[in-house]
């Protein structure tokens, strides 16, 4: 009797045991965080830049896939915004709440990250921003979840203005008072804010200028546009777009005989040569670009030295998918950067310091983040303005450059303290815009 007794606590003991191991094994496997990761994959934006970005942050995330994160396992799940605001929301929400995602990352387009991050922040959840540029994302809003890496397009309006202003009088001949200028942009949350900074630069320089309009990024037909600008007879033109609306924007400003000094573009479709290539041919080439600057011609001198190694990694897998790519997009640099940002510095914050990934201990860690110029792959740093001030969540150290594509390669040209050669101004006689 008392020998079966001891069996049956014997064998209650093993069971006990057996349970407690599988429960820790349960609570070990639930060490991850699961990252949902928005872009557009298809439609109009996934070839103005989106896909790229993708590819990018993607490139990051299989890294860290790898390796993990203090002890955490990192699982993305991805999801195409199909170039539309709307189904970037749904996609959004769906991931957080089906999905139980503990965080999205990415997007592209302003249009998705104005509503995107209204929703995210009502829902108390975490959202990195890797790309999108409007100002409108963060001022006033005084979000506490919601945070940017990426410059701001009020900055990219003004560095174009204020490249052009510093070299009015060396390369066109002219004061800045007697320079026209027009803007142009896409009427979206991404083009206005652009457009403002645009603004804000002309009045600072004294430009004239003599056009301003927008336009539907999705119009069949520019060709009103370019009679326009052709009576406007600007020496710069200032262009906020993504693509196809750029290729067609310049195809029927070809057709039509418009003439300029120098075209200056910021971002989006601007940032992928291969497209402007396809798009214009040798037209492409003295094209002028605002982005935060390629990995690949960042300083690499001047930058944390564990990062040359990163932007070889991303090089490399980048290379295997698009093999025989002419220029590597700053696009893919931009989706990377700010990936890994957060996977390295925030995240692991986040869980030694905040004890997990939940949006708290995320929003906390970003907030700590204080990374100085040189210390990412961009060549900018990493401060958040604090909660209270009107662009909370905003990377206060951020900034793009201003590259001129020239023989199938992009250069730096401004600012100075970056510039890798001259810039190309205005227009060399006898090119298809040039009204020398």
């Amino acid at each position: 009797m008392r020998l079966r007794m001891a069996a049956r606590l014997v064998r209650g003991l093993l069971v006990a045991i057996a349970a407690t191991g599988l429960m820790a094994s349960a609570q070990a496997q639930e060490k991850k965080i699961k990252i949902g990761v928005v872009f557009d994959l298809t439609g109009p934006l996934a070839g103005g830049g989106s896909e790229l970005n993708y590819v990018g942050a993607k490139i990051i995330l299989d890294h860290f896939a790898k390796t993990g994160v203090e002890g955490y396992k990192i699982e993305a799940v991805y999801a195409d915004a199909q170039s539309k605001p709307d189904i970037a929301i749904n996609e959004s929400v769906r991931l957080l709440e089906q999905e139980k995602v503990d965080m999205v990352l990415g997007f592209f387009s302003s249009a998705q990250c104005v509503p995107v991050a209204a929703r995210v922040e009502q829902l108390k959840k975490f959202m990195w921003m890797t790309t999108c540029i409007s100002s409108a994302v963060f001022n006033e809003k005084g979000y506490k979840y919601v945070f940017r890496p990426q410059a701001s397009g009020d900055q990219f309006g003004m560095m174009t203005m204020d490249f052009i202003a510093q070299n009015a009088k060396a390369k066109f001949g002219k004061e800045p008072k007697d320079l026209r200028v027009a803007i142009i942009h896409e009427d979206g949350a991404y083009g206005v804010d652009v457009s403002k900074g645009n603004e804000a630069g002309a009045k600072k320089a004294g430009f004239n200028v003599v056009m301003k309009e927008g336009y539907s990024a999705t119009a069949p037909d520019l060709s009103a546009l370019v009679t326009k600008l052709k009576r406007a007879k600007p020496d710069v033109i200032f262009h906020t777009g993504y693509n196809p609306d750029i290729t067609l924007l310049l195809r029927q400003a070809r057709e039509q005989g418009l003439k300029f000094g120098a075209l200056m573009g910021h971002g989006a479709g601007y940032g992928v040569y291969e497209k402007l290539k396809e798009g214009m041919g040798a037209d492409a080439t003295y094209i002028f670009n605002a982005d935060p600057i390629s990995i690949w011609l960042a300083n690499q001198k001047t930058m944390d030295p564990k990062l040359p190694a990163v932007i070889k990694m991303v090089g490399e897998e980048f290379d295997k998918i698009r093999p025989g790519v002419a220029i590597r997009s700053a696009h893919v640099g931009i989706g990377a950067s700010n990936t890994y940002v957060f996977m390295a510095d925030v995240l692991p914050r986040a869980i030694k310091k905040y004890g997990g990934v939940d949006p708290d201990a995320l929003r906390k860690a970003a907030l700590d983040t204080d990374i100085p110029e040189g210390g990412t792959m961009l060549g900018f740093g990493v401060k958040f303005y604090g909660e209270g001030t009107p662009m909370a969540g905003q990377n206060e150290r951020s900034f793009p450059v201003v590259i001129q594509y020239l023989d199938d390669k992009s250069h730096v040209v401004w600012p100075k303290s970056q510039a890798q050669r001259e810039a190309v101004l205005p227009l060399p006689k006898g090119t298809t815009y040039s009204n020398q």
